[in-house]
């Protein structure tokens, strides 16, 4: 029966062509995917096929067999005819005496029974002068070094192998200098997470390295999943914290189960993992004059940063010239407000703030270029324990502290980086200058190891340089490499995670923005390496989605779009019955009925100043004189205001005017 059944498919089956069915999807080799986020192709690697070409081109004029079988008898594992340098010819036949032919292959037994010759063909005797010693049997030699020697050391000077590889060039030097240094910088390749309309100016990823965030001015924040993301690089989903206030700051909790997002508005966002609102602090009272008696911030944040080891705490920096401790559990009030300390009373803005490394310490930058560090202890207030005044010539943009707590790093918008002592912060162990920065989120990193400290620069009219990212030595404090970003584009954000291993930088413009990934296949572990590989989903007919037509759109007169009518109005203004135009008057003796204007504009006007009962002598007369004319009548004969008042007027008495006074 099943043989039966066989037979009945292996009919059916042969009715369909052999491509009928699911296929096996081709799958693209992980090389070829990393290959096309190469930032520089390497120009000192060689294959080994190359050799092989170069070898097999050196070969003796042997037959085909015997020249296969001669090449994997030398390498019986592979095709490569390169050999270890230090090594002689390993597969060199046996000779036998000067009048024998030249044997290729292994050496040959004695011949027995009559000299039966066992194995291959003997090849073609090479014809040469020189004795059997000088046969050469595989690719020939390389020719010998120039040396001023004699031709007696020749023999010390055979170079066994392919020819070296041609020096490399100043960029692999550079690479292998830093290798040497002890610095791996995973450079080898890049991959962009675009989005953004404008600069990205914010970077949190968190502690296991699966979510990205960014932010921009272009007032949102874009969540990246890499385990989720595919070779697209689509941010899974998009929030816009605060309507029309640019994303300043963004910090994962130490659980990484929500994030803090801080923007240009005076009240900060509580978000979970997935971008879920949990609560946003309150404002404060702007016209509360003393800020410690204020529940919030009153104007606009600059920064913000999760405490690294409590949950439940957050700092934030603001404009309103205040630093402030928060409740995570309590958005009405603050648990703490700390007020810097000023050379003379006002409000200046606190630009940057930072936690240190345990949680004890923080630090904030100053408007005016100072810094000022507070230590957590029982009845501490705003007074603090280190300032530093006039650290920066200019706002301070960013501030970080070491691991084990004793250097403070400091970037300004005057162009340098500077590396403190916290045991002696009268001086900077170091300032690091020419690297100009326009915008106020620009911050440094650190290495995982924090051997190497790393900062972003901006795009200046005249450079050509383009965004920067630096890399500066920790211990020997100098400048170890810069590496390009983007030629168009500034780099604000920089951050070097422990666990994949890859550098994230934040870069744009005015009209774009995008983070960038750095990452080596060799050095760096999941991350970036995930989504690359992953292919997009293709389209299956599950995804098809009817479009819905609409027939007739503006059926109704409440949504119908009225046509434009500037036409039809000027068409109408031009018509002078139906825009009723007044009548011009007419000059001249006048025509179709009408008179001109010489005899008046009305043919009524015209007949009545014929007929004599219009009179036009208000042009000729002297309008004091035609009312003094009828004085005489009103006296004598009052109508119609005078008697009205007969009784009840009296006599009007004239000043008379004195003689005197006429004279002078």
């Amino acid at each position: 029966m099943a043989e039966d059944e066989e037979e009945i498919y292996n009919g059916f089956r042969a009715q369909f062509p052999l491509s009928f069915g699911k296929q096996a999807k081709p799958l693209t080799p992980l090389e070829a995917i990393h290959r096309t986020t190469t930032r520089r192709p390497s120009t000192s690697d060689t294959t080994d096929s190359d050799h092989q070409e170069n070898s097999n081109q050196g070969l003796p004029s042997l037959s085909s067999s015997s020249q296969a079988w001669l090449t994997s008898l030398r390498n019986p594992n592979s095709h490569s005819t390169s050999r270890h340098p230090d090594d002689t010819i390993r597969t060199k036949p046996s000779f036998s005496g000067a009048d024998d032919d030249v044997a290729t292959g292994p050496s040959r037994s004695p011949p027995d029974d009559g000299g039966a010759m066992k194995g291959p063909p003997r090849p073609t005797p090479v014809a040469s002068n020189s004795d059997d010693d000088d046969a050469m049997i595989g690719p020939p030699r390389p020719p010998p070094a120039e040396t001023d020697d004699d031709d007696d050391d020749d023999d010390d000077n055979v170079m066994i192998g392919p020819p070296r590889p041609p020096a490399e060039d100043s960029d692999s030097d550079d690479d292998l200098t830093e290798e040497e240094n002890g610095f791996r910088i995973p450079l080898s390749n890049e991959i962009v997470l675009k989005g953004h309309s404008k600069i990205a100016s914010a970077l949190a990823v968190d502690h296991s390295g699966s979510r990205v965030l960014s932010g921009s001015y272009d007032y949102t924040v874009r969540m990246y999943d890499f385990q989720g993301m595919n070779s697209r690089l689509e941010s899974f989903r998009q929030l816009e914290p605060s309507e029309g206030h640019q994303v300043r700051h963004l910090s994962w909790s130490p659980t990484s189960d929500r994030f803090l997002c801080v923007t240009g508005s005076a009240q900060a966002k509580i978000y979970d993992r997935d971008g879920l609102t949990l609560g946003e602090f309150v404002k404060g009272d702007m016209y509360i004059r003393d800020l410690k008696n204020t529940k919030g911030h009153i104007t606009g944040l600059t920064c913000g940063e999760w405490h690294p080891k409590t949950k439940e705490t957050i700092l934030t920096s603001s404009e309103d010239g205040s630093l402030r401790i928060w409740d995570v559990n309590d958005f009405k009030s603050q648990k703490q407000v700390i007020k810097p300390k000023l050379a003379r009373p006002g409000r200046v803005p606190v630009s940057t703030c930072a936690w240190d490394h345990e949680g004890k310490c923080i630090v904030g930058g100053i408007g005016d270029g100072s810094i000022q560090l507070w230590n957590l202890k029982p009845g501490w207030g705003s007074r603090p324990d280190i300032h530093v005044e006039k650290a920066h010539s200019d706002e301070i943009t960013g501030l970080k502290f070491s691991s084990d707590g004793r250097i403070l790093l400091s970037r300004s918008f005057d162009g340098s980086l500077k590396v403190w002592d916290l045991r002696q912060m009268k001086k900077p162990l170091q300032v690091f200058e020419d690297l100009p920065t326009h915008y106020a989120q620009t911050n440094i990193a650190f290495s995982p190891d924090e051997q190497l400290i790393l900062t972003g620069t901006s795009v200046e009219r005249e450079s050509t340089s383009g965004g920067l990212l630096c890399f500066f030595d920790r211990a020997k404090l100098e400048l170890v490499s810069r590496v390009g970003i983007s030629p168009t584009c500034s780099v604000v954000q920089c951050a070097w995670h422990p666990k994949l291993n890859q550098i994230f930088v934040t870069a744009g413009d005015k009209s774009q923005g995008g983070t960038h990934v750095l990452y080596d296949p060799t050095l760096s572990e999941r991350g970036a390496l995930v989504c690359v590989a992953r292919a997009p989903r293709k389209k299956s007919v599950d995804d098809f989605e009817a479009k819905p037509v609409i027939h007739n759109p503006h059926a109704l007169p409440l949504f119908r779009e009225q046509p434009s009518r500037k036409r039809q109005r000027e068409k109408i203004l031009k018509d002078p019955m139906r825009s009723h135009k007044p009548e011009l008057p007419i000059t001249g003796p006048g025509f179709g009925g009408r008179v001109g204007s010489t005899k008046g504009s009305l043919l009524t006007q015209y007949l009545l100043k014929q007929g004599g009962l219009i009179k036009e002598t208000w042009m000729e007369e002297d309008p004091r004189e035609a009312i003094l004319k009828y004085a005489d009548v009103a006296e004598k004969d009052p109508k119609f205001i005078a008697p009205a008042y007969a009784q009840t007027q009296p006599e009007p008495v004239f000043a008379k005017s004195d003689s005197e006074d006429e004279e002078k």
